[in-house]
């Protein structure tokens, strides 16, 4: 019996993939617990117009992040801190500080950006931090840390 799996399954195969499965089992497991439709004809056709869907807001949100990706690239986010005067610095700019800073500046909306930062940058100067944003998109954000007049 053919069916459209509706979530991945770990041993069957992934969301939208069409299968040849038992009756028994499509009946009794997978059509219950709504992890896959019958493949009818009908249900064909709509997957193939899903997918070509899918297909479209993936490609768009791949060139929304590559535009993010750009002005993420010719922006330098500037910190001030407090500092005595050899320049040690009392505070710290954090993972969170900076994704909260590309919010507040409309540079990230709602995309999901890891920030990559080993500990927290507690030096004044530039420093380089890498992004990693959806599909693979890799940045480097220039972030200054200025000392507090």
């Amino acid at each position: 019996m053919k069916v459209i799996l509706l979530q991945d399954i770990h041993s069957l195969g992934k969301k939208f993939e069409v299968k040849e499965v038992l009756e028994g089992y499509a009946r009794n497991f997978l059509f219950p617990r709504g992890l896959a439709k019958s493949g009818t004809p009908a249900a064909l056709r709509d997957l193939e117009q899903t997918k070509a869907g899918l297909a479209k807001e993936e490609t768009e949100l791949k060139k929304r992040l590559a535009v993010i990706a750009e002005k993420l690239v010719r922006t330098t986010l500037e910190f001030t801190l407090k500092a005595d005067s050899t320049g040690a610095v009392f505070g710290s700019v954090t993972k969170d500080a900076i994704s909260r800073a590309l919010r507040e500046h409309g540079l990230l909306g709602k995309e999901r950006a890891e920030i990559v930062l080993s500990h927290p940058l507690k030096k004044l100067g530039e420093h380089r931090v890498e992004i990693h944003l959806k599909h693979g998109i890799v940045l480097t954000l220039t972030v200054a840390i200025r000392p507090q007049e």
